[in-house]
């Protein structure tokens, strides 16, 4: 049971929401393996009861750790951090603009990183326990307001109309993955990228207050670092499914098991030879296809929204080679372009 549980279940609206957004704001936190102090619990409860503003929790925080002569920083960070992001989850503003991204983190981590709201200007790596000890390939320095720019012009042209619940989210996941991998900021990416998303969602109608990120955060993050990797010496593919499954039970209601260890490339890997055994047959077999195009059929599976280049990249073939095999697919009517070229996606029928 959670610390505002109470106010969760039982409370008028109001105090519902503060609930949420504070089990949100403190949950984020274990994304970066950091822990709030039980004042933070404390001084959260007195304005969730509505006995002191947010404002008021911030000024409160401040003068805690101004006070102590010994500060652990981690979770003076944690604290401060939490105070923030709940300020931020409710209010009902929000800027679909580079410089609404931007000014996301600047908020979060006003009076933590003197470099909050500032794009980094160095390259970055980072060691990762899900890919056991290995990096995401992350956008370079020079490159970062462009990436940012594209992704959200490319955001703002989709169509949503006409598509399905799971066409939908599995579009969201993409999104939120390739915005994160971005990774703008020197610290405090993933949280960044979580309450971005959180208010995107709001803009677009979609009810997000409920535990997920909060109980979930560090399946969040390790589901973003899967979706980003690829190294094919190892046999390991990006794979976006562990977000989707986040985003599934986050948007539909579903009830995904979410663990950390199945998302670990040393256990993916052993439960995909271990299904191999079981089941050695290729599903596309059956359609007496080519390798070609059970490559690509495989392909187009696991990412609908797939451009043409990116399958030639993919399989090693010329785009145009490419082409000539999807309209034959699609005469022999294995695969339906859904949508049509510029907002359409591949559906293996």
């Amino acid at each position: 049971m959670s610390n505002f549980d109470e106010y969760i279940r039982q409370s008028e609206p109001h105090k519902r929401e503060r609930g949420y957004a504070w089990q949100t704001a403190i949950g984020l936190q274990a994304v970066d393996g950091l822990k709030t102090s039980d004042y933070l619990i404390e001084t959260a409860r007195q304005h969730i009861e509505g006995d002191i503003t947010i404002d008021e929790v911030q000024k409160l925080i401040n003068s805690y750790y101004q006070s102590k002569i010994i500060r652990n920083d981690e979770t003076e960070e944690a604290d401060k951090v939490a105070a923030n992001i709940t300020q931020l989850l409710s209010e009902r503003s929000f800027a679909f603009t580079i410089a609404g991204f931007t000014a996301v983190h600047r908020r979060i981590f006003a009076g933590v990183f003197k470099f909050a709201g500032k794009i980094r200007d160095y390259n970055i790596t980072k060691k990762e326990w899900v890919l056991e000890g290995d990096t995401v390939l992350y956008v370079s320095a020079l490159d970062l307001r462009r990436a940012i720019e594209y992704d959200m012009e490319q955001e703002k042209e989709f169509n949503y109309a006409g598509l399905s619940q799971e066409q939908v989210v599995s579009h969201i996941a993409k999104f939120i993955s390739g915005l994160w991998q971005i990774h703008p900021f020197g610290e405090g990416n993933t949280r960044t990228v979580a309450v971005f998303a959180i208010q995107y969602l709001r803009s677009m109608g979609f009810d997000v207050e409920n535990n997920l990120f909060a109980e979930y955060s560090w399946y969040f993050r390790n589901a973003l670092v899967r979706a980003n990797y690829q190294n094919v010496q190892k046999g390991v593919r990006r794979n976006p499914e562990y977000l989707e499954l986040f985003f599934r039970n986050l948007l539909m209601g579903e009830k995904n098991e979410l663990k950390n260890r199945s998302i670990h490339i040393k256990s993916e890997n052993q439960n995909a030879k271990s299904q191999e055994d079981k089941d050695p047959k290729c599903k596309f077999c059956t359609l007496d296809c080519t390798l070609e195009e059970t490559a690509i059929l495989r392909y187009i599976k696991e990412n609908p929204r797939a451009t043409q280049k990116e399958i030639a990249a993919h399989i090693g073939k010329s785009e145009r080679t490419v082409k000539s095999i999807t309209v034959n697919l699609t005469t022999k009517g294995i695969i339906e372009r859904i949508n049509g070229k510029r907002n359409g996606f591949w559906e293996v029928k």
